[in-house]
């Protein structure tokens, strides 16, 4: 799988804090066996997460598009919308299982937004914003998401 990680977050795309969601990220889907091609960090800006995720997914073509933060309640949390507004198909059933793996943790994994969406053939995950979520939410889904990219590029369900 060719997978891009995107950090959204204010604060590290200014270099007022270290990104420790995105290396999180990364280490998770490298100890699945998984290589990330790319990593990028952007601020919470609806326009700009919407200009990665066309380039990752109409001119890079990613199989799979995971970004952590912004997911929440917050003000200038708008990942979920930006995810929603360029996405062609939702597959809901990741969001709910990761918001149901999440809650097993912290009933504060009611409160993620996170969608999960796909765009031509790439699937685009959102994941929280903390370490610890995003690879809990990963987790929820990670044996899946093989298969899911197999199966949007024509695979059988067997």
């Amino acid at each position: 799988m060719k997978i891009a990680v995107i950090t959204v977050s204010d604060s590290v795309s200014l270099g007022e804090r270290e990104d420790l969601s995105g290396p999180a990220v990364v280490a998770r889907c490298e100890a699945l066996g998984w290589q990330v091609a790319a990593r990028f960090v952007v601020p919470d800006e609806q326009a700009k997460i919407q200009a990665y995720l066309l380039r990752l997914s109409d001119l890079d073509q990613f199989d799979l598009v995971l970004t952590t933060g912004g997911t929440g309640l917050g003000p200038r949390d708008v990942t979920p919308e930006a995810t929603e507004s360029i996405a062609q198909r939702l597959v809901p059933g990741f969001a709910e299982e990761m918001r149901r793996k999440g809650l097993e943790s912290t009933p504060r994994a009611a409160m993620s937004r996170a969608i999960a969406a796909i765009r031509g053939n790439t699937l685009i995950l959102n994941l929280p914003g903390s370490p610890k979520g995003a690879v809990q939410s990963l987790d929820a889904v990670a044996a899946l998401l093989p298969h899911a990219i197999d199966v949007m590029r024509g695979a059988r369900h067997d």
